[in-house]
């Protein structure tokens, strides 16, 4: 009797937490979209900060979540195959992946991945796969900072942010870089700060219209030469060292939108943040609700439709390569602080 033939494709996994060395090279049997799911040929897999800390954990040899978990939430590649009750794309269509390994075994550092069908989005053909794989945490992270602000908007598009100015701390990361983006397609006046001329040169080429290097300037004084009326909507990677910056720039009613932990505790002294209304707002962009991830996803398609976003050195984001083989090599430089998107060219 023959047997069925079952593809073998590669993966990378670990299966216990620790550094770079827990990841392996895996042959696994090509999965089956059940009901609902998407099947999906990965072309390039994106990596994020998240993807090597929920691969260290709490520390070396824990037992993962997982027998064997395959790391990276975002990507982009081709449909491959449908479940059942998936009626809104069609196999060979170009699409871009979010959180596929979020509270799952599958992320995308594999040639295929099965996910629900509301984390697969349609990628315009004039997009690359390099901008869809750069998508994901970093642009729904960005849309949620800028969304919640007291008065909304609770949406992005053209015009939405109008009158509005928009600081973007670190707008040289991916985060920063996709605030920069969207910011600016929503017409708000967008300051970054930065922390070398480099750095600077990429937070002018993403859109920022003002750009002020903390380090060699009076941050303070050259934010408010640009914005004398304060800042509305501080996007923070860094709540803790730029507490006192924030507090001094913002406008009465200003927001922090703070996505990321440089500390244990936030110094705010009480009067001068009560006196101006000022509001922190912590985001993780996984736990956000669902009708804002709902939004997130729905105006970063529109932004991708009509060209607002961008990857490579021209668009503000330096592209660094590693084939799958490498993604050890790939965590390791997100881990050291790559300047850009790490991207594994998985196909």
């Amino acid at each position: 009797m023959t047997r069925p033939f079952v593809p073998i494709v590669k993966a990378i996994t670990y299966t216990m937490t620790g550094d770079t060395d827990v990841l392996r090279l895996t042959e696994r049997s090509i999965p089956v979209p059940g009901p609902g799911e998407v099947r999906v040929r990965v072309r390039v897999s994106g990596v994020n900060p998240t993807d090597w800390k929920m691969r260290v954990g709490s520390g070396p040899g824990q037992p993962t979540p997982f027998p064997e978990i395959v790391p990276n939430q975002d990507g982009a590649g081709t449909v491959d195959a449908l479940g059942t009750d998936v009626d809104d794309l069609h196999v060979g269509q170009r699409v871009w992946l979010w959180e596929a390994g979020w509270q799952r075994a599958d992320g995308t550092a594999q040639e295929y991945v099965v996910l629900p069908a509301r984390q697969v989005v349609p990628l315009p053909d004039d997009a690359s796969f390099d901008l869809g794989a750069s998508l994901g945490i970093p642009a729904l992270t960005a849309h949620r900072c800028l969304t919640v602000a007291d008065g909304g908007p609770n949406r992005l598009g053209p015009g939405s942010l109008v009158g509005r100015v928009v600081l973007v701390a670190g707008g040289a990361g991916a985060v920063g870089h996709a605030a920069i983006q969207l910011a600016r397609w929503a017409g708000a006046q967008v300051i970054s700060t930065v922390s070398s001329a480099q750095k600077a040169t990429l937070a002018r080429a993403a859109g920022a219209a003002e750009v002020v290097n903390y380090r060699s300037e009076h941050a303070v004084e050259s934010i408010r030469a640009v914005a004398p009326n304060g800042v509305d909507i501080v996007v923070e990677v860094a709540p803790v060292a730029n507490a006192a910056l924030d507090l001094a720039v913002l406008a009465n009613n200003g927001v922090v939108a703070a996505y990321a932990n440089d500390g244990s505790e936030v110094p705010v002294p009480v009067r001068p943040a009560m006196v101006g209304n000022i509001r922190y707002q912590f985001v993780l962009v996984y736990t956000v609700p669902e009708w804002a991830k709902n939004n997130a996803v729905a105006d970063v398609r529109a932004a991708v439709r009509a060209g607002e976003l961008g990857v490579g050195a021209e668009a503000g984001l330096p592209l660094h390569r590693f084939s799958l083989e490498r993604t050890a090599d790939a965590h390791a430089a997100v881990q050291a602080g790559a300047v850009g998107k790490v991207l594994i060219d998985v196909d």
